[in-house]
């Protein structure tokens, strides 16, 4: 077959049988290869959607310039159609990112600007805001912005989801996806439902992000929010893409557990994938092996390739650095709090304690930070040094409670995460809190990192 442009070979990707790694497993596991997209994603279906949705609406229009947000892979979707429509791409990306993906952006012609990860979306350094504002300062340009473009997800609704339906004849039960911008998992789980109402579908998560607490309570809870290194799920905001009537559960995986599973794909199924594929697989065959039944078909969405992370997950000196690979004593905050005794207890002090006694405590306990707490809950944080200025410039403040001086809490990690996470985030002055699997909170400072380290 001969096609008019590469944006014509987007979709009708392959369906291909799991073999090893869902020994033990009942029921029938495939996976949807998205790689073989002429972008190596999955997200080409809707860039392309979004590009001739917005030229029918008038809002793209010929010479135009395209500015989005991209974690990598939608950038290179809608740099394929500006090549193959005419259009100038500008992309902003977190630093977060694979040098790969920024690369191969460039060799396709598009503008990439780097942005901080760790600024909250509202901060103008965000790649979300330099997105934004880039866009209302260009002329004839136009702003997909994946998130909230309900043609993201139904790019989904008319192409994956009826791939999947086709190719399974119909058999599919379960479907499982990484969920980032939530326009693949809820635009191909919606169209699976309508087909099938007794079908399950399984997101998966990232530790670090607000999606599965969200969907369960209901709340936005910031204190799940802190940095992670898996590339293309989780995320610190509630896309308009992300239909939670449409996602049964949500799991969440940790970002070694992905990176391994990653590397297991590429040696023992000769499937070459990215990193957030690893987070989907690990998730689905841990919800398969308590849930799936002889008969069922499970779908995982494979988002990507393995060119993307040539320099992360693939590079064994890299896996080592972040001790995905190597058999270390202490890898995690899990590790350190293992490592206490059972009469560990956190010191804490209480909103309406006088300042003078938060001091003698902090002194008496030779600690230089302490929570806040009031019924159970962290509400704020002391530290020495920011204390320090404030009794300097006011004496007297030592006589007022602790709610008048007290900052914003530390915040809370996952009992999984890595060194490196925790290290990223403690050298921003505060130390990290993490509960334990009997739900009691510990602190974690710099110096405990350092100890697990030389240990």
């Amino acid at each position: 077959m001969i096609y008019n442009s590469i944006i014509d070979t987007i979709g009708n990707t392959p369906l291909v049988r799991l073999n090893k790694l869902n020994k033990g497993i009942a029921g029938d596991v495939l996976v949807k290869v998205e790689y073989f997209n002429p972008g190596n994603s999955m997200k080409d279906r809707m860039a392309i959607k979004m590009v001739e949705d917005a030229e029918k609406a008038g809002v793209l229009k010929p010479g135009g310039t395209i500015i989005e947000g991209t974690s990598g892979n939608t950038g290179m979707g809608l740099a394929l159609a500006g090549i193959a429509k005419g259009y100038k791409c500008i992309f902003t990306m977190a630093d977060k990112q694979s040098k790969e993906k920024i690369d191969i952006l460039k060799a396709v012609g598009a503008e990439v600007i780097v942005c901080p990860t760790n600024v909250s979306p509202d901060d103008p350094r965000s790649y979300y805001a330099v997105a934004r504002k880039l866009n209302k300062d260009i002329p004839n340009s136009f702003y997909p912005n994946q998130y909230d473009n309900l043609s993201n997800w139904k790019a989904h609704y008319e192409t994956t989801g009826p791939e999947i339906w086709r190719d399974t004849a119909g058999t599919v039960t379960h479907f499982v996806a990484g969920v980032g911008t939530g326009g693949s998992m809820s635009g191909t789980a919606k169209y699976l439902k309508e087909q099938f109402d007794g079908l399950v579908s399984v997101g998966v998560d990232t530790y670090g992000s607000v999606f599965k607490k969200y969907k369960e309570t209901g709340e936005f809870d910031e204190n799940e929010i802190y940095p992670y290194l898996t590339e293309g799920i989780g995320e610190d905001i509630l896309p308009k893409n992300v239909d939670f009537s449409v996602i049964d559960h949500f799991i969440k995986v940790t970002d070694k557990d992905a990176a391994v599973m990653t590397r297991r794909l590429s040696r023992e199924e000769g499937l070459f994938v990215g990193w957030s594929c690893g987070s989907a697989v690990h998730g689905a065959l841990e919800y398969a092996k308590e849930n799936l039944k002889k008969g069922d078909v499970m779908v995982i969405l494979l988002p990507d390739h393995g060119t993307r992370y040539l320099g992360k997950v693939y590079n064994d000196e890299w896996m080592r650095n972040h001790g995905f690979m190597e058999n270390k004593t202490y890898r995690s905050a899990r590790d350190i709090v293992n490592a206490r005794n059972e009469a560990y207890q956190l010191v804490v002090v209480r909103k309406m304690d006088k300042v003078r006694d938060a001091i003698a405590i902090m002194n008496e306990k030779s600690v230089s930070q302490i929570p806040v707490m009031e019924d159970g809950q962290v509400v704020g944080c002391l530290t020495d040094n920011k204390l320090l200025l404030k009794i300097i410039e006011n004496p007297e403040i030592k006589d007022s409670t602790v709610d008048q001086v007290m900052e914003d809490s530390m915040h809370f990690v996952a009992l999984d995460s890595t060194l490196d996470v925790l290290s990223s985030m403690v050298e921003k002055e505060k130390a990290v809190l993490v509960r334990d699997e009997g739900h009691r909170v510990h602190i974690i400072t710099k110096h405990d990192i350092l100890e697990a380290i030389t240990r």
